[in-house]
């Protein structure tokens, strides 16, 4: 209706401005911008000076014109603020050639007339809200356009073949839509191109042969699509490339030869597909090369020497694969090197040989200076390479040897991780010369020695990891110097003596452990101070002296400190001793007669109260009427039921022999079968009557029914028969959907085999999940306790499937125990995901907080405020709620006699008075380690904070809980 109105507003104004056409001074560049401003909304007013009693548009805001003819040869209103539709009123500019609308809140669709502007050469619509198809025609009369910009929209459908048409295009940038299909043939008619961008949608299939015969192509960019197969061997014929970006896809076979002519080339982003072999000794020919990013494949082999010849190689990403034998020393001529990182592989050797080893007769050399200082051994200096190393990342390798003691001379790096390795020797004291360094990890290594008090030098760490290692000696009190620390972990190491008191200046410090050490002395007053602390262990150590009290340290739990046997406390339940007489005093945990709260509670339970009886009164009054409307209801659904299993049993018994294809009969009443599995799976003709069979229900949700079924092969699928039908706007937008949602690929997250649709009735198949709800788990009547571990196991993999679908952009907006299934393995798997993002544009939001979050407490506080931006936010904090439910065992609200307990309040009262065992499911019975329990439950309580930006991604919240976890313990 808004809409409607706007355009009849737009005409009138049109037709009242047609009036004053005969002044010669009113051109038709004033009619036609006044006309498009009636259409939009200018909450800003940066359109004040549009006015139509102004004849000249010349000083109007965003206007350009021709100093000869008066006439508006350019519009840039980029980042204006402006909403509402791009009407036709532009189309009477016939001197435009510049046309920028980008980054505003225009909504509509694209209309085909544009490019038919005779003068036009640039259009940019980017990153606004426009939707639908590109029409077939736009592009048939396109002119001289040159520019093509109309990223960032929601702009779906194929490519238009028509795209070829413009033979003067030379930027074309279609990127961060929901464009599907196969990529055209004809595009590569576009002879001029020098710039393609179709990055981020939903492009699949093979790519066509021909692009070797676009030899003006700079850039070339399909990154995170569905492309498959072979890189195209003749993409060496593009002579004047220098960026190439074909990541997350699903390309595989080896680099095609042809690349290695690509002597224009800065830039290569390959990762993320499923490419093999070796990397190719050519690779050292591309001479041009900046940034070389093969990680996250299957390549194997050895590191080529020939990288050494990219002196100008900034970014090398080789991580991630299958790589073995050591880095070659001729990568140290790579001289503009900022960035490397090689972790997750097999490599091998002397650690950083190839780098800072100052015997080496390589050629390298020449670019080092030698130094003496204070009567140490001969250092090396560099300028270069060395100087501009920023990141370089060695973990997860087989790397050995020691840390050379000129590591120093590395003067620009921010990270440094050579953690779970081989290597030993001591810490050098030229580590703190790494005056820039946020992170250094050196795990899970053999390291000895002590900690040199020099890494006090470091004075920009933020995250110092040392542990399982072989470290002594003491913690020098120089590390208060690096005063930006918010982790330490020097735990399973053999450091002794007192932890300084300087640590309690480090006052954005979160996460503290140094357990399993040989320190003691008694801990000193300054750590109270440490008010960020999430997570302290001093356990298993030679503490002594009374603990701490007040603020955090009253929540430790007993296993943060246990293993201290002379430490004293009200944690560890040992008075400390006194010169002084100690006053009487009662304790208040004691038992007392004269208590009055637990002789309260015993008066309250023992009477019903008035609010209870009209609590069940109103109960009874409400069964009575869900009865007699389901009686009345029963015939109408029995019907419809009838009707649906028909269809669904003729779709289901298509062979899909095709990655995606559906049945071959256009009758309405077969509807369309597509799976992604690419096999032949077929449907046992039985499986449509299970979706009326009650034995084979699994489950009821806010969308829908799951039934169990089986494929013709035998194998089990689970089939969601949707009840929201109405509410889906069109068969596009869902398809469009479910094909995102079956690309999804992880471990922690069910995965999405394929749909059926028919105008009433869509079906999700998804794979079966044998362990069935979480729900059932923790609150079934055959529930069985799960021990601690399976709890942290589950827990974690929850955070791990929910970080998987943030970064591939889906929020869940459901999360909740029933859509947590877990596996025979006991592996937590995340489900029901997506189809509230498929509705959340239909439905207001209270409206969807209630249908998606039917489970009272999982509901985040934004869903009642319209003006807060529903974000990811949402789902960390149902995850919060969900740590909680797990670690109690208590659902998110339960209702007592006469009062409603939320479990958020609950927990956090507990562990504020120090009531842990409370705070945990007693049917654990102490049989959990504190030391994990409490940081975990505290991340659940942050997670579920009332304000969105308190709660931390879900990204952090993975690494979190990975370092809360305690390998060493493995209560069952």
């Amino acid at each position: 209706m808004l809409n409607d109105a706007v355009s009849s507003l737009s005409f009138f104004l049109f037709l009242a401005v047609s009036v004053v056409t005969a002044d010669p001074a009113f051109n038709d560049d004033v009619l036609g911008l006044i006309v498009f401003k009636a259409g939009l909304d200018d909450p800003y007013s940066k359109l004040a000076s549009w006015n139509a009693e102004d004849y000249d548009p010349c000083n109007w805001a965003g206007c350009v014109c021709d100093p000869g003819s008066n006439r508006v040869t350019e519009l840039r209103l980029d980042g204006f603020s402006l909403s509402g539709h791009i009407g036709r009123g532009l189309l009477r500019l016939q001197f435009l050639h510049t046309l920028v609308l980008s980054n505003n809140n225009l909504t509509g669709t694209l209309n085909p007339e544009f490019p038919h502007l005779g003068t036009l050469q640039v259009l940019d619509f980017s990153g606004n809200n426009l939707s639908g198809r590109i029409p077939d025609g736009f592009f048939e009369q396109c002119g001289s356009l040159r520019s093509v910009s109309l990223a960032n929209n929601q702009l779906t459908g194929p490519l238009p073949v028509s795209l070829s048409y413009c033979s003067t295009l030379t930027h074309l940038n279609l990127s961060s839509n929901q464009i599907s299909g196969r990529l055209p043939r004809e595009i590569w008619f576009l002879k001029s191109l020098k710039s393609l961008d179709l990055s981020v949608n939903f492009l699949q299939g093979l790519l066509p042969d021909g692009i070797g015969g676009l030899y003006d192509l700079r850039e070339f960019n399909l990154s995170k699509n569905w492309f498959s197969g072979d890189i195209p061997s003749d993409i060496g014929t593009c002579s004047s490339l220098t960026s190439l970006d074909l990541s997350d896809n699903y390309f595989s076979g080896s680099l095609p030869n042809s690349m290695k002519t690509l002597g224009s080339c800065t830039t290569i982003r390959l990762r993320g597909n499923s490419l093999i072999g070796e990397i190719p000794d050519w690779i050292g020919e591309m001479a041009s090369l900046e940034t070389l990013d093969l990680s996250a494949n299957n390549f194997s082999g050895n590191v080529p020497l020939s990288l050494g010849n990219l002196e100008f190689l900034k970014v090398l990403n080789l991580s991630t694969n299958m790589l073995a034998g050591e880095i070659p020393q001729t990568i140290s001529n790579c001289s503009n090197l900022i960035s490397i990182d090689v972790s997750k592989n097999s490599l091998t050797g002397d650690v950083l040989r190839w780098m800072l080893n100052r015997n080496s007769e390589s050629s390298s050399l020449s670019r080092f200076s030698l130094d003496k200082r204070s009567g140490n051994d001969t250092f090396l200096s560099t300028v270069g390479f060395l100087q501009s190393l920023r990141v370089l990342d060695l973990s997860s390798n087989g790397f050995s040897g020691e840390i050379p003691s000129n590591i120093w001379i590395l003067t620009s790096l921010v990270q440094l991780n050579m953690s779970t390795n081989s290597l030993f020797g001591s810490i050098p004291s030229g580590i703190g010369g790494l005056k820039v360094a946020e992170i250094l990890d050196l795990s899970s290594n053999l390291l000895n020695g002590t900690l040199p008090s020099e890494m006090g030098g470091a004075v920009s760490l933020k995250k110092l990891y040392l542990q399982r290692n072989r470290l002594t000696g003491q913690i020098p009190a120089q590390i208060s110097n690096c005063s930006a620390l918010n982790a330490i972990d020097l735990s399973e190491n053999k450091l002794s003596g007192g932890i300084p008191g300087s640590i309690g200046s480090l006052s954005n410090l979160d996460y503290l452990d140094l357990s399993r050490n040989n320190l003691s002395g008694s801990l000193p007053k300054e750590i109270e101070k440490l008010s960020h602390l999430v997570t302290f262990n001093i356990s298993h150590n030679s503490i002594t002296g009374e603990l701490p009290s007040g603020g955090f340290f009253n929540t430790i739990p007993l296993s943060a400190v246990t293993g201290n046997p002379s430490l004293c406390g009200s944690v560890v339940n040992r008075s400390c001793l006194s010169v002084h007489p100690k006053p009487i005093v009662l304790n208040p945990n004691s038992s007392n007669p004269a208590n009055a709260p637990p002789l309260s509670g015993q008066i309250r339970k023992s009477v019903l109260s008035i609010s209870a009886l009209i609590a069940i009164g109103a109960a009874a009054f409400i069964a009575i009427g869900v009865v007699a409307v389901t009686l009345l209801n029963v015939h109408a659904r029995s019907s419809l039921s009838r009707h649906d299993a028909a269809a669904a049993a003729a779709a289901l018994a298509f062979s899909v022999g095709e990655t995606f294809s559906c049945s071959p009969s256009k009758d309405q009443e077969f509807g369309k079968l597509v799976m992604f599995s690419g096999e032949a799976d077929v449907f046992d003709t039985t499986g449509a009557n299970a979706l009326l069979n009650k034995d084979c229900e699994l489950g009821r949700g806010g969308f829908g029914v799951v039934y169990k079924t089986h494929l013709q092969d035998g194998r089990p699928v689970a089939v969601k028969k949707l009840t929201v039908s109405g509410l889906i706007k069109s068969q596009e937008e869902f398809e469009r959907e479910m094909r995102k949602l079956g690309k999804l690929r992880h471990r922690n997250v069910v995965e999405i085999k394929g749909y059926y649709w028919t105008q009433s009735l869509q079906l999700l198949i998804h794979e079966f999940v044998s362990g069935g709800s979480l729900y059932r788990h923790l609150h079934g009547d055959e529930s069985i306790c799960l021990t601690w571990r399976q709890r942290f196991s589950i827990i974690l993999g929850i955070a791990r499937g929910l970080a998987y679908l943030h970064g591939s952009n889906i929020t869940h907006y459901n999360l909740k125990s029933t859509n947590v299934l877990i596996d025979a393995t006991g592996e937590a798997k995340v489900s029901d995901f997506g189809l509230a993002g498929l509705l959340a544009s239909t439905l207001d939001r209270c409206v969807l907080s209630g249908k998606v979050q039917s489970a009272l407490g999982y509901t985040a506080p934004e869903f009642a405020c319209r003006t807060v931006k529903i974000t990811e936010k949402c789902d960390v904090y149902g995850f919060g709620i969900l740590v909680l439910e797990v670690v109690t065992g208590k659902r998110p609200v339960e209702y007592a006699e006469d009062d409603v307990v939320v479990l958020c309040e609950t927990v956090r009262e507990g562990l504020e008075e120090g009531r842990v065992e409370e705070c945990v499911d007693g049917r654990l019975r102490g049989n959990f380690p504190a030391e994990e329990a409490i940081p975990v439950i505290k991340l659940g309580l942050v997670c579920g904070s009332q304000v969105p930006s308190n709660r931390p991604e879900m990204e952090e919240v993975v690494k979190i809980l990975e370092l809360i976890q305690c390998p060493s313990h493995d209560l069952e």
